[in-house]
């Protein structure tokens, strides 16, 4: 049995169609913290954002490790791990 802590890596769409990648153990807030203009200087110009995708992880550690591996993928490999997972980005066009 897994057990899982209250940390998460997400990925958020942003109104100029980019990408964002975060960590966070609250995500709704988090994403409320960002469409605020508070949450990361790379949104506050990108608003509003909307979340496509978010993942429990064991700790802050492992969230922030998954968070870099993540924003290392290029665009197309990161609009292919959302397809994976059964997202399709386009769907959420702001």
């Amino acid at each position: 049995m897994k057990v899982y802590s209250d940390y998460y890596v997400y990925i958020l769409l942003c109104a100029d169609q980019t990408f964002y990648i975060g960590t966070s153990n609250n995500v709704l807030k988090r994403v409320e913290t960002h469409n605020a203009g508070r949450g990361a200087k790379y949104t506050k110009a990108r608003r509003p954002v909307k979340l496509l995708y978010y993942e429990n992880l064991h700790d802050k550690s492992e969230a922030l490790k998954r968070e870099i591996k993540l924003k290392k993928l290029n665009r197309v490999k990161k609009e292919s791990f959302l397809q994976e997972n059964g997202i399709n980005w386009r769907d959420f066009l702001i």
